[in-house]
């Protein structure tokens, strides 16, 4: 089974997030994932970069309560806010209703979709360090 891992102290927010993903999943790319869970979720399929097709993945996240925290509900509020800038290619009425679910407690944040997606992907075994 092969080790991949996040070192989460290099994460503070949402776009240190991504350098670090970049960094751990793309080093051998000429090229860098965007800023998009899409993006991250597609990588994770293995078309690319780290992961090789379905081979067996043990993904060791350090420091992932601090993440849980860094990308957490302020974060995500953020996330969300900083769509609202964009309503030409955001749907203002679908990222609303996020922003309500997270004030209301309901709504996921931004680490609790990221371990949302992890968890899509049967070949990957998420351990904490």
């Amino acid at each position: 089974m092969k080790k991949i891992i996040i070192e989460g102290k290099n994460i503070n927010n949402i776009e240190t997030f991504y350098e670090e993903v970049n960094r751990v999943f793309m080093s051998q790319e000429n090229w860098k994932i965007a800023q998009s869970l899409d993006a991250f979720n597609d990588m994770l399929y293995g078309s690319f970069g780290e992961i090789k097709g379905k081979e067996k993945i043990q993904l060791i996240w350090k420091d992932i309560e601090q993440n849980k925290k860094s990308l957490g509900f302020q974060t995500t509020l953020e996330f969300y806010q900083n769509k609202l800038k964009s309503p030409q290619i955001f749907n203002r009425k679908f990222v609303l209703s996020k922003i309500d679910e997270l004030h209301n407690g309901v709504g996921l944040t931004f680490f609790e979709i990221v371990l949302e997606i992890i968890s899509d992907h049967d070949n990957i075994t998420l351990m904490n360090d």
